[in-house]
């Protein structure tokens, strides 16, 4: 217990699957969390569950794809923590389409959310961290290591989230901000976007089972397999690690 002790982070897409694990366990292990989405009943249900466990956060309403919004939940942070150590670039959206099926419009809307959003996230963070130090934490995807030709808009956007975590990580490093900036590539998991994914196929049962195959460990991974790798990121124990890609994925980009 304790290993984000008195450490303040900001969880974007908090809500839900990992962004909710990933806030739990944060506050879990000592953090104050401001848990962030547009999904406010859910988000506001996290808050409530974190403060029943001892934990202590607030709710933000934020679009991540909006450069308003991200100032203000920066400053809301601020108001009520006093500081802000962490930020954790968890919202996204997936879209299924080729490079030939998939339309302009569609493209723009995912990246405003998969890679404007990381881009204002830590841009933002790093304004609030630089005095003190930080640790920004970007979720990309094993879709930004490997390509999937049904993925285009999302492979593009996960890939560009890695590469743009590199140059982020060595600008603050350079600048001797104290800011570590790494990305972490979750495998399948059972999260509701790939229940929703799976619920579409035409036989569910069959598509987990396929999906779950993918992994040399025979199985899809939980949230809080993403969560304690937040956890490690966002502690002190990762202090000599910045610029990375932590791989979390069942071995699935090892084969």
């Amino acid at each position: 217990m304790g290993r984000v002790e008195d450490k303040v982070a900001l969880v974007t897409g908090g809500a839900l699957g990992l962004g909710r694990a990933a806030a739990e366990l944060l506050a879990r292990e000592g953090a104050k969390v401001a848990v962030t989405d547009l999904m406010d009943a859910e988000g506001r249900a996290v808050v409530d569950q974190i403060g029943l466990a001892g934990g202590e956060a607030i709710y933000i309403h934020h679009d991540v794809a909006q450069e308003a919004d991200w100032a203000r939940a920066v400053a809301e942070t601020l108001t009520r923590f006093g500081r802000l150590d962490v930020v954790v670039n968890n919202a996204g959206v997936a879209l299924a389409g080729s490079v030939e099926d998939c339309t302009l419009e569609q493209w723009r809307w995912l990246m405003s959310i998969n890679l404007d959003g990381v881009f204002l996230g830590t841009k933002h963070g790093v304004a609030a961290m630089k005095g003190h130090g930080g640790s920004i934490i970007n979720l990309s995807s094993i879709e930004g290591l490997i390509g999937d030709p049904n993925l285009a808009a999302y492979n593009a956007s996960k890939g560009g989230v890695r590469i743009f975590t590199k140059s982020a990580a060595l600008h603050c490093a350079k600048a001797g901000y104290k800011i570590r900036v790494n990305s972490i590539h979750p495998g399948y998991i059972w999260t509701p976007m790939v229940e929703g994914y799976i619920a579409g196929q035409a036989d569910p049962d069959e598509a987990k089972l396929a999906v779950a195959g993918l992994h040399p460990l025979g199985h899809l991974g939980e949230p809080d397999d993403i969560a304690f790798g937040v956890l490690y990121l966002a502690s002190d124990e990762s202090k000599f690690m910045t610029g990375s890609e932590l791989v979390i994925d069942g071995g699935y980009t090892a084969q």
